[in-house]
This record gives C-alpha cells, sequence and structure tokens, in this order.
C-alpha cells in the first residue's frame, strides 16, 4: 500500500529524507493555490526544487485547484475558468510524472432540487469523461467535499465505471462530519475508492488534526471494503510533527508497520 505525506518545496530535502525513511510518497498541496497557477515564475521554482531531488514520482499523487472550481456551471464564465484551473493542474501532474491528481465535487447541498442534482451528476459525468481522456495516463479523482452524502459522488463513480483513469478519493475526515455513517459511506464508494485522505477532527470543524488526535473511531481502516481497489492513502496533516504523531498512532493500531 501506498502511503503519502504532504512536502514542502521550501524544504525539499529534508522531506525527501522524511520521505525515505518512513517509505513514504508524497501529495503536492501546491499547485491548488490560484495564485501560485498564475505566477509561470514561481509555478516553475516549485516544480524545479521538487524534479531537482531526483525522486521516482510514478505512485505520487497531486491535490488539484478546489477554490471556487464549478465545472458544470450554468454560468459559461465560470465554467471556462474552472476547465482552465482544472487542465493547468493535469498539465502540471505530466510534468510532475504523478500518477494522479484529486479534484473536490463541490457540489452545493443547500440546493434541494432533484432537476439540480440530476444536472450535476450528468454534467460532471460528461466533463471528467472528457478530461480523463484526454489526460489518459494521469489519473483523476473526485472528492467528497460538501456532499452531505455519498449518493451524488457514487452515482458518477458509477458512470464512469469503465473509465479506467477515474475513481473516487474518500476522504474519511469530511465524511465523518456528515450525518451518515462513515460505514455507509465506504459501501456506496467501496469498488471505486482509488485514493483516501485520512486526518481527525472534533466531528464540528475540518481541522486537520493528526490521526488519533479527534473523534475519530479509526478502527474503520480494518474494513476490508475500504481498500478493495488497493487505493493509496494520504496522511492529510501539515508539518513534520503532525505526520510523525499521526504515524505513531497507525503503528499502535497496526495500520502500520
Amino acid at each position: 500500500m501506498v502511503i503519502e505525506c504532504i512536502p514542502d518545496y521550501k524544504q525539499a530535502e529534508k522531506w525527501a529524507a522524511i520521505a525515505q525513511e518512513y517509505g513514504l510518497g508524497y501529495e503536492y498541496n501546491d499547485f491548488f493555490n490560484p495564485t501560485v497557477l498564475d505566477n509561470n515564475n514561481q509555478l516553475n521554482e516549485i516544480i524545479r526544487s521538487y524534479e531537482k531531488i531526483g525522486r521516482d514520482t510514478g505512485n505520487d499523487t497531486m491535490h488539484g485547484a478546489f477554490y471556487d472550481i464549478n465545472v458544470v456551471s450554468i454560468d459559461p464564465m465560470i465554467r471556462a475558468a474552472s476547465d482552465k484551473r482544472v487542465r493547468q493542474c493535469m498539465d502540471i501532474a505530466e510534468r510532475l510524472k504523478v500518477k494522479g491528481v484529486v479534484f473536490h465535487t463541490n457540489y452545493l447541498t443547500d440546493f434541494k432540487s432533484i432537476p439540480y442534482r440530476d444536472g450535476w451528476v450528468a454534467g460532471n459525468t460528461e466533463y471528467w469523461e472528457k478530461i480523463c481522456s484526454e489526460y489518459k495516463d494521469t489519473e483523476v479523482y473526485l472528492e467528497n467535499m460538501f456532499d452531505d452524502t455519498p449518493e451524488l459522488l457514487r452515482r458518477v463513480a458509477e458512470n464512469l465505471k469503465d473509465v479506467k483513469n477515474f475513481g473516487v478519493c474518500l476522504d474519511l475526515a469530511h465524511a465523518f462530519l456528515s450525518k451518515v455513517d462513515l460505514t455507509e459511506w465506504i459501501d456506496e464508494f467501496s469498488p471505486y475508492i482509488k485514493h483516501i485522505h485520512i486526518n481527525d477532527n472534533d466531528k464540528q470543524q475540518d481541522l486537520h488534526l493528526p490521526v488519533g488526535a479527534g473523534k475519530m473511531d479509526w478502527e474503520i481502516l480494518k474494513s476490508e471494503k475500504l481498500f478493495a481497489a488497493s487505493p493509496s492513502v494520504l496522511i492529510e496533516v501539515t508539518g513534520k510533527e503532525k505526520l510523525l504523531k499521526s504515524i505513531e498512532y497507525l503503528k499502535s493500531i497496526n495500520f502500520l508497520d
């Protein structure tokens, strides 16, 4: 199983050493920032800082743009801006030669309308199928974010089940913040889960605490359905201290050796 951490390009050599010591891959979190995406000099500096380390990136992932992204917006200007950000991230992923890119659903849960929900599913199915077709060598993982139930993302995943480079990124902490039990999220997504995000919270806010430092019951990691599709796992915390606390806890429950 591939276990990942979030590196810091400003300390590229330090994080390469940490990754090597603990046998970790990377999920790059530098490229969802619109300021970076609009500054070619900074963008190239970040990419070069990772490239000069010379590590194998074939199992790494990258977090794509998500701020205000709506690839199925009714407004064509917003839709076009969202598409531009997605493609920028996919192009960066190709430069870095990573395995896949994570994007958020950004579904508006307060819009209680069946036509909106059905249109959202249809639009996302069409859009991500097109992206996956154009970027055949890079996987796309659609992550639950504001989603209050697994239904809509599950419907998109079902529609795209034959698209080999599409899958679900199940963020367990986001799911924990919903009113739906984690086991139901896993049951709904099981065949499609190609990537997982883990961190902890108080079931009130998305705090990104070290694993084991919040209220989540991490017995859930023993679920065979969660790992049915052999997903990679990101320990989604920032900084060495939170990462090592998470690793220590995951070892204590025998998730890591």
